[in-house]
């Protein structure tokens, strides 16, 4: 897999390994993010061991272990014998105390399903063996929720114990447009509105070919990786994934709000406020309310909202077509991906512009928060404000053939001014985002009044 960027995550971890003191890190973030090349890049030329966990026997898992240490530093009797349980391997660190010794377990979960009491056996081993040596112990793995569980958690036998903990996340888009630097703008936001920012779904996309033979053969394939990807992501994460699969195929269907979700899947009210809560902490959906909510927590306008780019296109073009791709029948998925991707694409460059208005953050003044803003039929696309310094931002998002007018600009005046947030001296900034440019009189206005326009991904004025 290249490696690209992750230049912020090697940094923390780097600062960690240069203190010499005993560190404990938990790294943990979704499938495929690309957590092993970050820990791989992180270990490369030091005094390391790098044990990846599976599903085998425990007996097996430390016997494994024992060789990988056995080889480390030539000792060839613990290869042979292994050890008898993890409180030996503890011990066996502690005598190489002279060492400034990296150790990853890699998928610890794993061990938390053979051994309900690893939690436990990690906290004493850490507590009575390695915290007195210089080791730097990094506990990773992809079942956010087991990870959250048994290391993070206030429950936890290891919750304080940890010095430092990093959540790997998938690329933003301007991250993610280094695997296609070739590309212009527009061709990889199409990209992005099919796998998003996750590495390997990246390394999926061929770049030569056109977009509908890589979904034909990469996508709608019932043999292909991505087909079956969803399915094996709930399934190793979820109990229920039949409910599971009902809450997020309404949300792409746009069924948002609360009582939407209990209308769409039939399910009752309980049962869905605890699904949604799960979904959440996976980090599957996210709940989105308006921007300008003193109190987001307890809002009453929250709107639910896949928050993975890939968990978005395959619920509206694979899951509804599921019996038909299996067949190997293409068509219906074909047609509605012809018909339907602008939409998305478009939804994509709100989300985004989000990320692009950051980009130019010193052109405007400091964002506490970055969002939309919405009340009864009212909407707008991007709004940003800052409570002390009393300012606040207004955007429109526009990917249309047409260029934007003053026609667009006027309207988001009319809104703004029904939006209740801050003092009546409050400082006020207009953006405009658009696929397809401006007419000449918008750009006029915009120098005139100060409006600062984005043509696609970056600023004119």
């Amino acid at each position: 897999m290249r490696f690209i960027n992750r230049k912020e995550e090697l940094e923390y971890l780097e600062k960690k390994w240069a203190k010499k003191t005993p560190q404990l890190v938990i790294l943990y973030g979704k499938r495929r993010v690309g957590k092993t090349e970050i820990i791989k890049h992180f270990i490369g030329g030091k005094n390391a061991i790098y044990f990846l966990a599976d599903k085998r026997p425990e007996r097996e898992q430390l016997k494994v272990i024992a060789r990988e240490l056995g080889e480390h530093f030539n000792d060839d009797f613990l290869v042979t014998k292994g050890f008898s349980d993890w409180y030996e391997m503890f011990k066996y660190i502690q005598s190489k105390k002279d060492k400034h010794l990296i150790m990853v377990i890699d998928e610890f979960p794993y061990l938390a399903e053979n051994n309900k009491a690893i939690s436990s056996i990690f906290q004493k081993g850490w507590d009575e063996y390695l915290k007195s040596i210089s080791v730097f112990l990094i506990l990773c793995g992809s079942s956010i929720g087991m990870m959250e569980l048994e290391t993070l958690a206030q429950k936890s036998p290891l919750y304080g114990r940890r010095t430092g903990q990093l959540m790997i996340k998938p690329f933003s888009f301007f991250n993610a447009w280094g695997f296609f630097p070739q590309k212009k703008f527009e061709e990889f936001l199409r990209i992005y509105s099919i796998v998003g920012g996750v590495p390997t779904y990246l390394l999926q996309i061929d770049p030569k070919r056109s977009m509908e033979k890589d979904i034909l053969d990469n996508v709608f394939n019932r043999d292909s990786f991505l087909y079956r990807e969803i399915d094996f992501i709930l399934r190793e994460e979820l109990r229920e994934p039949r409910n599971y699969l009902s809450i997020l195929r309404a949300i792409a269907l746009n069924r948002r709000r609360f009582s939407e979700i209990i209308n769409e899947t039939g399910l009752q009210k309980n049962v869905i406020h605890k699904y949604l809560h799960v979904l959440e902490d996976l980090y599957f959906i996210e709940k989105e309310v308006p921007v300008t909510e003193k109190n987001p927590v307890k809002s009453k306008k929250g709107l639910y909202r896949l928050q993975d780019q890939f968990f978005k296109f395959w619920f509206t073009y694979i899951y509804p077509y599921k019996s038909e791709l299996e067949l190997g029948n293409y068509k219906p998925a074909i047609s509605k991906w012809k018909k339907s991707f602008e939409i998305l694409v478009a939804e994509n460059y709100e989300t985004i512009s989000m990320e692009i208005l950051r980009k130019y953050q010193d052109k405007f003044f400091s964002f506490q928060r970055v969002g939309r803003w919405w009340e009864k039929n009212e909407e707008i696309d991007l709004v940003a404000l800052n409570e002390e310094e009393n300012k606040i931002l207004f955007g429109e998002v526009k990917w249309s053939n047409k260029p934007v007018g003053v026609n667009i600009y006027e309207d988001l005046k009319k809104k703004a001014q029904r939006v209740e947030w801050g003092r009546r001296t409050r400082e006020e900034y207009f953006c405009l985002f658009s696929k397809s440019g401006f007419t000449p009189n918008m750009l006029k206005v915009a120098k005139t009044e100060g409006v600062f326009a984005f043509d696609k991904g970056g600023l004119l004025f």
